[in-house]
């Protein structure tokens, strides 16, 4: 077992061909995000048979202590994850966790798998098998804390107060944390818990809880630290294969941190032959941060004036807090509207890195809400299924929650609730991953239509304006209206557009590209309904327009060409 960061060898590993994923940009992903001890243990289960909609097993209490998924489990079910559609596989964390820790955000030995995941062994087929079906796999990592591997004097809690460091008092084990280099106190801020997750610097410098906050200024031990992080995870990357990283708790460190530390990965990537390492981030506040940490134009200056690039994308939350709540019908559009029109904006200005950003609608941690929920626990099949396909139609690189593609709808007081297993905890014999109901299929439609369509990954995309009468439009306006928008690639448009009521029709006049849409143009149903409806112009001739009717929570995608079969994509 390795002990010491100058025990770890980087030069490629004999024997090994490291893959490459081809040509495949970022933004065709559709990545699958799970919780390794929440997905699947060891056991030969079947699906539950539980009508359309399946559930989460576990209560309260025992989702708060780990439930037994492993690597193997997840290895042994990677044909439920890419006939779902997905090209990308995120884990959680696997790391040596501190025994308390079911999640793997509280690493003791960042040089060894969690014995309770499974081995090295067992990563690197996961890995293996998953680039043999031509999936991706990313791994979460976490460098600005590490886990509870040591106490405050007395073992009592110690909170942030006005930058005052406070003196160590013991490790909590004989051999822990690994590497043994970690072991030196001035490592570690030692400033107590953040109060105030928004305040300068103490949400940079305070501990996430009990898990211990690491240096991340510029003085010697935080380069230090660094180093030895820089060297861990390129280490991961030689073992095991990995195609990119999700990084925890971007907003904590600073955007110069991040920057070298992607730099640093991504040039080793490219030593082993990886050419498209995908590195994303958490970093929740006001999209105007985003800029600093994304792409060749973070605003960052280094010593050797070399050209440090920071992270592909980051998860778009300001998405998440708006998105699930309209395609329920529980809050007004101009929110999303803005939303989108952001992002479209900002795709044309953050260059090749940053483009597009992570979109999802469940995580982990569902920030921002005092009693925990699924997206589905409020939410009809229909409705799940749009929110889905929202995500894969629109901007963005879409990322579904392990569950969701179930109906899954944990709610609680905290985190764990959302958080079920895949697996049944009192019968060894049964789990859900259920291929056969509506809302694991409809997805897969989906997915399989924005594989197959150009246009759904790489088309400019535009909120479409609504009439009902063909004369006066406006952007929708009222909770549970319609909503439309187009992708549009050179002379190709498709129209998504989706009832956000639960309850009444809907009929609506839908704006389209005028000059891609004479008058008697059709667009034609390729999800959602069958049929065509025919482009009709105002009287003024100024604009162009179709008219639908959809049913409540109805979901549709209507195009003005046909698929070319000769296209190379």
């Amino acid at each position: 077992m390795l002990t010491s960061i100058h025990e770890v060898d980087l030069t490629p590993k004999e024997s090994k061909k490291y893959w490459r994923s081809g040509i495949r940009e970022w933004r065709e992903e559709f990545i699958y995000f799970l919780l390794v001890d929440r997905f699947h243990d060891n056991n030969d289960r079947a699906p539950k048979e539980l009508g359309n909609r399946q559930s989460g097993f576990g209560n309260g209490e025992q989702l708060t202590k780990s439930c037994g998924g492993t690597l193997k489990g997840i290895l042994n079910h990677l044909d439920y994850i890419k006939d779902l559609g997905c090209t990308a596989l995120w884990l959680s964390p696997v790391l040596e966790n501190n025994p308390s820790s079911y999640h793997g955000y509280a690493i003791q030995n960042y040089l060894d798998v969690d014995k309770r995941f499974g081995t090295k062994d067992d990563l690197e087929k996961v890995v293996d098998a998953a680039h043999a079906l031509d999936m991706k796999v990313f791994l979460d990592i976490v460098m600005h804390h590490s886990g509870d591997n040591w106490s405050y004097p007395n073992d009592l809690n110690y909170y942030y107060y006005k930058g005052a460091s406070f003196p160590f008092g013991e490790w909590r084990n004989e051999d822990r944390p690994i590497p043994l280099e970690l072991r030196n106190p001035d490592l570690y801020w030692r400033k107590g818990q953040i109060r105030n997750y928004d305040a300068f610097p103490e949400t940079k410098e305070g501990d996430f809880h009990n898990l211990k906050t690491f240096k991340n200024d510029d003085s010697p031990e935080a380069l230090y630290i660094q180093e030895i992080l820089t060297k861990i995870h390129c280490y991961w990357i030689r073992e095991t294969d990995l195609d990119g990283f999700r990084l925890d708790a971007v907003k904590h460190m600073g955007e110069k941190t991040i920057s070298q530390f992607c730099s640093h990965i991504r040039e080793y990537a490219y030593s082993l032959g990886k050419r498209n390492f995908f590195l994303f981030g958490e970093l929740l506040g006001p999209e105007e941060i985003y800029n600093k940490y994304i792409g060749p134009k973070t605003s960052i200056k280094v010593e050797d004036n070399a050209i440090y690039y920071g992270l592909n994308s980051v998860l778009d939350f300001p998405l998440y807090h708006v998105l699930a709540d309209v395609i329920s019908g529980k809050a007004t559009p101009e929110k999303l509207v803005e939303r989108y029109e952001s992002l479209r904006l900002n795709a044309m200005h953050r260059g090749e890195f940053g483009e597009f950003l992570v979109t999802f609608v469940d995580n982990h941690d569902q920030v921002g809400q005092s009693i925990k929920r699924r997206f589905g626990k409020d939410a009809s099949e229909d409705q799940i299924i749009a929110g889905i396909g929202f995500l894969l139609c629109a901007l963005g690189t879409p990322c579904i929650y392990y569950g969701t593609e179930q109906g899954f709808d944990g709610s609680g007081e905290g985190d764990w609730n959302v958080r079920e297993t895949m697996f049944s905890l009192s019968d060894p014999s049964i789990n859900a991953l259920n291929k056969s109901t509506k809302i694991y299929k409809e997805i897969s439609n989906i997915a399989a239509l924005r594989k197959d369509r150009a246009i759904l990954k790489f088309g400019r995309m535009y909120m479409r304006e609504l009439s009902d009468d063909g004369k006066n439009f406006h952007m929708p306006i009222y909770e549970g209206c319609l909503l439309a928008f187009s992708r549009v690639l050179f002379e190709e448009e498709i129209i998504i557009a989706y009832n956000s009521s639960l309850t009444q029709e809907d009929e609506e006049y839908i704006m389209v590209d005028s000059h891609l849409n004479p008058e008697s143009g059709e667009f034609r149903f390729i999800y959602g309904q069958t049929g065509k409806v025919h482009v009709l112009k105002s009287e003024d001739g100024i604009r162009h327009f179709i008219k639908l009717k959809l049913g409540p929570a109805q979901f549709v995608i209507l195009g003005n060409k046909e698929k070319k079969e000769n296209v190379i994509e």
